[in-house]
C-alpha cells in the first residue's frame, strides 16, 4: 500500500475537522458527528484521536481566546494539515474505486 491509513472513526473526526476548519473544536466535533451517525459519541474518544491525528500529522491545533462563558479556560480549535487532506483524498479514491467493483445484484 505505501500510503499511511487511519482507521474509520479518524476518518469521521477529520473530514468534521475539514468541514469546520479551524473552528473545529472538541464539543462542536462531538455534536456534528452525533449528528450524522445518530448515535453517542464520548467526548474523550474525540479527544484522543485528535491527539492522535495531531501527532501523526493530520491536524494542528491553536487555542482560542479566554472567556469568562468558560471559566477562563480557552478553547482548542483545529485545523487540517495538508497531509490530512492528501489522507482524506487517498481514503476518499480507495472506497470509491472499491465501491466501483461492486458488480450489478439484484436482491428479488
Amino acid at each position: 500500500m505505501g500510503k499511511q491509513s487511519i482507521g474509520e472513526f479518524e476518518e469521521l473526526v477529520l473530514l468534521v475537522v475539514a468541514a469546520h476548519n479551524s473552528n473545529a473544536y472538541g464539543v462542536l466535533i462531538r455534536e456534528k458527528l452525533q449528528e450524522e451517525l445518530e448515535r453517542k459519541v464520548n467526548i474523550s474518544s474525540v479527544h484522543v484521536v485528535l491527539k492522535r491525528l495531531e501527532k501523526k500529522g493530520l491536524v494542528k491545533s491553536k487555542f482560542g481566546g479566554i472567556t469568562s462563558e468558560r471559566g477562563g479556560r480557552r478553547k482548542k480549535f483545529y485545523s487540517i494539515t495538508a497531509q490530512g487532506k492528501n489522507i482524506l483524498d487517498y481514503q476518499y479514491e480507495l472506497r470509491t474505486s472499491m465501491y466501483k467493483k461492486i458488480p450489478k445484484i439484484s436482491f428479488s
